[in-house]
């Protein structure tokens, strides 16, 4: 079971730490050439991954479909989002506002699919809101960090995107195998990012530093592979429902990264933020008592 914990652990905090990682790479390459590239490698790995574990089974038209929404919503439009928003904003309040999202999913399900939530979970996305409060207004009234309000949006819209993702998933979980999925949902990104990546196709020689490329590979492996055979390898063996409250690592790991290798200052804003976001993602992931009788 410890083993379990450290995989949960160990690919949030992973997740967190991209997204210090992808401020870096927002400034030395275009958007839709990170996004290409990191599909194209993820999909070089998963490949004989998913032949080898799964032995790449065929999906139905109707799953496929699903992928591609998927790759739409959890790979272009959150990826365009979250690099966009890291132009302007500070990896540091990129990663809180990343943590909105187990109440914006929690949203989405009520709206979308119908699921009836409880007050918890309502307490939750009220929580968020009063974060993203906090953020915003900090924003507004200038409180000395270097984060942007505008950049702040761009990142909770590819949050939105990722949500929907989310509950997509949802809807093919148990009808697809995850690796052979994750294979052909990175498929399908890579497809669709590609006539955005053809006329920046000239920037590719960034790469030509050792730094830049280390950090796209670091990027493009952790994100898109292992934290997703990590995330599963967990859920094997860990009890139902603990798993999201791992999630609790991403905004602390993103901070420690923005904090410690970025330089960027932790002002009460973050703090008060923090505490209001990380309650928040708590209660939303953490599992309900199963009832008597």
């Amino acid at each position: 079971m410890i083993l379990a914990y450290f995989q949960l652990a160990l690919s949030m905090a992973l997740v967190g730490a991209n997204v210090g990682v992808a401020k870096l790479l927002a400034q030395d390459l275009p958007i839709p050439m990170i996004a290409g590239l990191r599909c194209a490698l993820a999909v070089l790995v998963l490949w004989p991954l998913a032949k080898a574990m799964e032995g790449l089974p065929s999906i139905e038209r109707r799953g496929l479909w699903n992928l591609a929404l998927q790759a739409f919503f959890g790979t272009v439009i959150y990826n365009a989002g979250l690099l966009a928003g890291l132009r302007l904003t500070t990896a540091l309040e990129a990663g809180l506002v990343l943590a909105t999202l187990p109440a914006v999913v929690a949203i989405g399900s009520a709206l979308w699919l119908r699921e009836r939530l409880p007050p918890r979970q309502w307490a939750a996305v009220a929580l968020a809101a009063f974060g993203m409060a906090a953020i915003t207004l900090a924003r507004l009234g200038g409180d000395g960090a270097h984060g942007s309000l505008l950049g702040n949006l761009l990142v909770f819209g590819g949050v939105c995107g990722e949500a929907m993702y989310v509950l997509l998933a949802k809807r093919l979980a148990g009808h697809a195998p995850v690796v052979t999925s994750t294979l052909w949902m990175q498929v399908f990104s890579a497809l669709m990012l590609l006539p955005f990546c053809i006329p920046v196709a000239g920037a590719v020689v960034a790469l030509a530093q050792p730094a830049t490329a280390g950090l796209l590979v670091f990027h493009s492996l952790t994100a898109s592979v292992l934290c997703l055979l990590l995330w599963y390898q967990g859920l094997k063996r860990a009890p139902a429902g603990i798993a999201g409250v791992f999630t609790a690592f991403l905004p602390a790991t993103s901070a420690l990264v923005a904090i410690g290798f970025l330089g960027e200052v932790f002002t009460a804003t973050h703090a008060a933020g923090f505490v209001l976001l990380t309650a928040s993602m708590l209660l939303a992931t953490w599992p309900s008592r199963p009832r008597a009788g």
